[in-house]
């Protein structure tokens, strides 16, 4: 045992020396790295060999000596400084996760208690409770559900006050009841079923003239109704001042079914604040003029037209991506819209499990401006719609004084039927526009779509039945449903492309033709 203790201590002593001398070596580095005493001696006994140049290059050597130790003594603060702002985080947040711990606990103490003092309230009261718990109010009141979960199948809430009163909460669509309530004794009006699309352009174009001092020019709405004949949603763009807002607004009142409008605000995120939404606190649903306008339009055979006045100030693509999808659907019984997931016995009539049918009968028009306060619209939406450009103010005109008129959807839709049997695209035209499908395709890298022709074989017609020109229909969109998708290349690289294009077009379809086209691709010449 005793050579085993003589081992271990010449061994320990052995290691414990080699600590010593690297702590001494240490120590005896740094001792004789800030030996500034040894440094003057050395200065002195060499200085008196220097010359200008000499004395110069020392001085300079100490600075730089000096900086190198200053920064190291810097960046070793800092390092510090870091690691101890570093540890304080960590311990800062491991008490905050603490806190939030404790908080937690208490929170759920507190429900628990809640529940209990609910529960012995119910009890006194003679309620049942097994049926979905209880909602506490800010007032004191308090809201217990019937059984069915959100209000249930019974038809009603039960809302129990603090002095012990049940009430009845028996809708949840108040507007949407007195739309029922209306048509209980409505009476349809007299429908002009013999007017054709052409006279209808027209009266209204005189309408519009005669009685609220708004001037448009022929072309102009014999593109709004084929557009509507194409889609149903239109955008009418261009600069401030031109009548893209009294456009709509002039038509809802010259068929005497006033257009509704919808401001757009440039906080919309979702379809709540097209459509409204459930209110969870008071059981009622918050419903806009837009879901009642939709709503009434199951029960008429009106033409109903909702603005969506600057649109663009707000993402179409939030507030209005699900009746984007919806309108895409080819079969027009699944266009539908949830407003609720569960059913109430009081719910208003046409309201299908929750569900609001979106009838044929309505058109959602949207204005457009282009400047730094909006967003730019998407392709996406671009391509489910059909673009109308107001780039210029009416030029004032002599009209005679003409009433507005009735006239039904059906009838309506019946001459754009009537538009799409008569005045189909001629073959010639049509293989022409697949040519220049082909070319695009070859040259720019940029298709029609089966969905854009769709629209052109819809537009075209009804727009020739309007009183406008086969070539002049196609020419329109091309212009702004085809060629705008240019924009998103680069033209810079493409000047002599669009030149060739441009020869094209007048080769194909003839020269002074295809005048919308051929301005707009021009003007991407010189914009880019």
């Amino acid at each position: 045992m005793s050579g085993f203790l003589k081992w271990f201590f010449v061994f320990i002593s052995e290691m414990l020396q080699g600590f010593s001398v690297i702590f001494k070596g240490i120590w005896h580095g740094l001792v004789q790295i800030f030996n500034i005493k040894n440094y003057i001696s050395i200065f002195k006994s060499y200085s008196t060999d220097f010359g200008a140049v000499g004395w110069i290059l020392a001085v300079l050597a100490i600075v730089v000596v000096a900086a190198i130790y200053v920064l190291i003594v810097v960046m070793i603060v800092l390092a510090i400084r870091k690691y101890i702002r570093f540890r304080h985080s960590i311990v800062s947040n491991e008490d905050l996760l603490e806190e939030i711990s404790n908080l937690q606990r208490q929170v759920m103490k507190m429900a628990k208690e809640k529940d209990e003092i609910m529960a012995m309230k119910v009890a006194q009261m003679g309620l049942p409770n097994a049926a979905g718990g209880a909602l506490s109010l800010a007032d004191g009141s308090m809201i217990t559900m019937g059984e069915g979960g959100e209000g249930g199948a019974a038809g009603g809430e039960e809302v129990l006050t603090t002095d012990g009163v049940v009430q009845t909460n028996d809708h949840r669509f108040s507007k949407l009841l007195e739309v029922d309530n209306f048509y209980k004794e409505y009476t349809p009006p007299d429908y002009d079923n013999e007017i054709t699309l052409e006279e209808f352009c027209d009266r209204y174009r005189n309408f519009a003239c005669s009685r609220m001092h708004l001037y448009y020019e022929p072309k102009t709405i014999r593109l709004f109704v084929a557009g509507m004949a194409s889609t149903k949603l239109i955008i009418l763009q261009g600069i401030s001042g031109t009548g893209k807002t009294s456009l709509p607004y002039s038509f809802g009142k010259f068929l005497q079914v006033d257009t509704t409008i919808a401001s757009v605000q440039p906080s919309w995120r979702d379809r709540t604040e097209l459509f409204g939404y459930f209110n969870e606190f008071t059981k009622n649903f918050n419903e806009t003029e837009v879901l009642k306008r939709i709503y009434s339009s199951n029960y008429n055979n009106d033409v109903n037209l909702i603005l969506l006045d600057e649109m663009n100030i707000a993402r179409i693509e939030y507030y209005f991506a699900e009746m984007l999808s919806i309108l895409e659907m080819p079969n027009a019984d699944e266009w539908e819209l949830d407003l609720v997931p569960n059913v109430w016995s009081t719910d208003p009539v046409k309201l299908d499990k929750g569900k609001i049918v979106i009838p044929q009968n309505v058109w959602y028009i949207g204005t457009a401006n282009n400047d730094d306060s909006t967003y730019a619209i998407s392709d996406k939406v671009y391509d489910r719609a059909q673009p109308i450009n107001l780039d210029a103010k009416g030029v004032a005109f002599d009209a005679p004084d003409t009433p507005p008129i009735n006239i039904g959807f059906d009838h309506l839709d019946q001459l754009f039927n009537e538009a799409f049997e008569k005045y189909p695209i001629s073959q010639e035209n049509l293989k022409k526009v697949q040519q220049l499908d082909l070319w695009v395709i070859e040259k720019l890298r940029v298709a029609f779509g089966n969905r854009i022709l769709k629209q052109m074989g819809l537009f075209v017609p009804v727009y020739v039945a309007c009183g406008g020109d086969e070539l002049d229909g196609i020419d329109y969109v091309l212009a702004t449903k085809i060629f705008r998708k240019f924009e998103s290349l680069n033209l810079a690289m493409l000047r002599e492309e669009l030149r060739e294009l441009v020869v094209y077009i007048n080769k194909s379809f003839g020269k002074n033709k295809m005048n919308e086209s051929i301005a707009y691709l021009e003007r991407l010449q010189k914009l880019f």
